[in-house]
């Protein structure tokens, strides 16, 4: 069952409205469907008294029933039917109907339905900012890395932020590698899509290929609430000298995803930031203008000494020739 954290049932006098929709093609666990999410947005931030509206835009009826869903492999390979906790349920709606409910109390709210048990998603209500690491539902983070494994086993791809709580308008680091998932061996060469999404917006995309050392990315938060860091399509880029069964090509890459999660907090101390982030290929790029400096002024130099020497040394033979015996 997830972690609840509860830290107050003050209303808030600015309540506010919210809608999320249950999008077509939810009832269907596979990934080839037209639902890219089962509750949209998947992850909602709100605060205290503000009420929350679930629509069925879905073709099958639904339920919205806090407690902890089996999620979509683990229902694909064990049938597992989650588990409610009994803090708010919707009971079955159909296609075209709604259902409403008010947060009064602060803290992580997961919820899925009970008749798709793979359909998952996430309410943040007005959290205080705690002395430990979590991920989106509210679980502590004992140490880091955290370990995630693709679908197929094959890869481990373990993920590190810093600072480890994240704050608004404060630089995050996010620092991964990826390992054979049989072996344990370092893989490098393994390309990546990175995504982070939050209350259901893309803040943030890039690619990239890892090494032996792992790779990074740096990211600024300009608003709190719960983000998802996704990490797709994650396949060789070509021959290394680490083999691995891992490398072999992948009929469908988007099977090859590993998703993490946290809260990011409003900043007590910040409430903007003029800090430009540099990421890795932008650093690569600075290194290599300074090498270029570091070689190509000394060489300037010393072409110019040896120049210089040439014309002393014929200007001293000419002279030399006209002097009179």
């Amino acid at each position: 069952m997830a972690f609840l954290l509860i830290f107050g049932s003050i209303k808030d006098s600015q309540a506010e409205e919210f809608t999320i929709s249950i999008p077509f093609g939810a009832f269907n666990p596979e990934l080839n469907t037209p639902a890219e999410v089962w509750y949209d947005p998947p992850i909602l931030s709100i605060q205290l008294g503000d009420t929350v509206t679930w629509i069925n835009d879905d073709r099958e009826g639904h339920t919205v029933t806090s407690g902890e869903g089996s999620g979509r492999f683990e229902w694909m390979n064990t049938k597992e039917l989650g588990e409610a906790d009994g803090i708010f349920d919707s009971q079955r709606f159909m296609p075209n109907e709604s259902w409403a409910y008010t947060f009064d109390k602060a803290g992580v709210f997961n919820y899925f339905c009970i008749i798709h048990p793979w359909m998952s998603g996430v309410v943040t209500v007005n959290q205080t900012i705690p002395d430990y690491p979590h991920d989106a539902y509210g679980n502590r983070i004992e140490s880091f890395p955290v370990i995630q494994f693709t679908p197929d086993k094959l890869i481990e791809f373990d993920l590190t932020w810093e600072p480890n709580i994240i704050k608004t308008f404060e630089k995050t680091t996010f620092v991964f590698q990826t390992y054979d998932g049989i072996t344990n061996s370092n893989l490098d060469k393994m390309m990546y899509d990175m995504i982070i999404t939050q209350n259901g917006k893309e803040v943030f995309q890039d690619s990239g290929i890892t090494q032996v050392g792992g790779d990074y990315r740096n990211v600024i938060f300009e608003n709190s609430g719960p983000i998802e860091i996704r990490f797709q399509n994650i396949v060789s880029s070509g021959s290394s000298g680490i083999d691995s069964i891992a490398r072999e090509s992948v009929n469908q890459p988007l099977f090859r995803t590993v998703v993490f999660s946290t809260i990011v907090y409003d900043n007590p101390e910040k409430i903007t930031t003029t800090e430009t982030m540099i990421q890795p290929a932008q650093r690569l790029d600075i290194y290599y203008e300074l090498l270029v400096a570091i070689i190509l002024v000394p060489a300037l130099m010393l072409l110019g000494i040896i120049i210089y020497m040439k014309f002393r040394k014929s200007e001293n033979y000419s002279q030399e020739k006209s002097t009179p015996l």
